[in-house]
């Protein structure tokens, strides 16, 4: 029996232990913001938090998360007030969409560890996520915008 908090909610698993941490999240617990991808890392369609950290969920076995608290695009602030939900919102940086629940749970850890992030900073932290769309001016200056360095 696998145990872990999802959004401040106590979940329990009692079936494949490598199933992905993706796949627990859309298919047993509906939370669908996070999406399928690549399968394989290399997009970030699929990132989420665990106890903090982003984490590619579409690699991390299911008892890579035991005991741990995951947190989704829709635990990260469920009125959608977080500063980072806000700029997106404020500077339309979505187009297709598809990535974006990605970029912004990517932006905000960014945020966490560097509140005043340089475009270097950015760059660095956000080229694990990638846009067919080409929306990165757009996720740049919202993450500027998040963090009070006003852009956009």
């Amino acid at each position: 029996m696998i145990e872990l908090t999802v959004n401040g909610q106590s979940q329990r698993f009692d079936g494949d232990p490598d199933m992905p941490l993706l796949w627990f999240l859309r298919d047993e617990l509906g939370l669908t913001g996070t999406k399928f991808g690549c399968g394989a890392a290399l997009c970030g369609a699929c990132m989420v938090h665990i106890d903090g950290t982003p984490s590619f969920s579409c690699i991390t076995p299911l008892s890579v998360a035991e005991g741990a608290e995951v947190t989704t695009i829709e635990g990260l602030s469920p009125d959608g007030a977080h500063p980072v939900q806000v700029a997106w919102r404020e500077l339309n940086v979505a187009q297709c969409g598809y990535c974006q629940s990605g970029q912004m749970m990517q932006a905000a850890a960014l945020l966490a560890e560097t509140p005043q992030p340089t475009d270097e900073d950015i760059d660095a932290v956000m080229s694990q996520n990638l846009c067919r769309c080409g929306t990165y001016p757009r996720i740049r200056a919202a993450i500027k915008r998040a963090s009070g360095q006003e852009e956009g």
